[in-house]
């Protein structure tokens, strides 16, 4: 027997031997309570969340060897791009399909995101997020009912700089992780905030920047930020958040200023 025969032989025996506790906070309906079911599963190399979660679904056994039903939660690109999978691991929002088993303690604890109401197990109705996308204008105006042409281009450096805060994949991780982001207050949150600094240096997207100012300054904008940093620690992009929050807050005074002395800024 080959030396490399007998090394993978042995790494099938240790993995055989040990197992991942997994500790899930389920509820059945929108109305219900929630609990706890505990799953134990046979640990593999590389296993993220994301597959136990599957696992759980193909044999829905809990660890008390009893029949349940599968574990709902929400999944698309499993390459951390659609933003579907953001669940609270161990006390922190992140991404499930990034997420580990050897980077987690035992029990590993998964819940839904709790800024948004639950709709079943881990699967949460991110439509608060969406409706203050549509509020800020959250795209860039090219139809009509004429041919615009093309428009101005952008200096490749700014391209570039753009592209950092377009990463965002609306995943709701930064609202978790905010603070601010609470049943008393109808803040929108830091991704939205740095959506319009984004819309708002397009060329193009420029032509309603007053519109998207406007919005942050009315109830549940910027002036509902407490400048606490935990979004730009929690975004699995690494987007820049807190300069946005920034740049949005010089932007907005500058917005109050020109509002107030009525200048014709809107031709400039």
């Amino acid at each position: 027997m080959s030396e490399n025969t007998t090394a993978v032989k042995d790494l099938q025996q240790q993995t055989a031997q040990k197992t991942v506790l997994f500790e899930i906070r389920r509820q059945d309906t929108a109305e219900s309570q929630p609990y706890w079911e505990s799953f134990e599963l046979e640990y593999r190399p590389n296993m993220n969340v994301i597959s136990a979660l599957m696992e759980i679904r193909r044999n829905p056994v809990n660890a008390e060897g009893k029949q349940t039903t599968p574990v709902n939660w929400e999944m698309s690109c499993l390459e951390e791009v659609c933003g579907a999978c953001s669940m609270v691991i161990n006390g922190r929002p992140r991404q499930s399909c990034t997420a580990l088993v050897d980077q987690f303690t035992q029990p590993i604890k998964l819940e839904p995101m709790k800024t948004f109401p639950v709709v079943r197990d881990l699967i949460v109705d991110r439509e608060f997020m969406f409706d203050s996308l549509k509020k800020i204008k959250a795209w860039v105006p090219i139809d009509g009912t004429y041919d615009l042409g093309e428009g101005p281009r952008m200096p490749e450096r700014k391209r570039q700089w753009a592209y950092e805060l377009s990463k965002c994949m609306t995943c709701g991780v930064c609202l978790e992780a905010c603070p601010n982001v609470n049943d008393n207050t109808n803040f929108m949150g830091p991704a939205l905030l740095s959506q319009v600094r984004l819309f708002n240096t397009h060329p193009t997207g420029a032509m309603n920047k007053d519109e998207r100012l406007a919005t942050l300054m009315t109830d549940g904008g910027i002036g509902e930020c407490g400048n606490s940093q935990n979004c730009v620690v929690a975004c699995p992009k690494g987007i820049p958040l807190t300069t946005s929050i920034a740049a949005m807050n010089r932007a907005t005074n500058v917005q109050m200023f020109k509002n107030f002395f009525g200048s014709d800024h809107m031709v400039d």
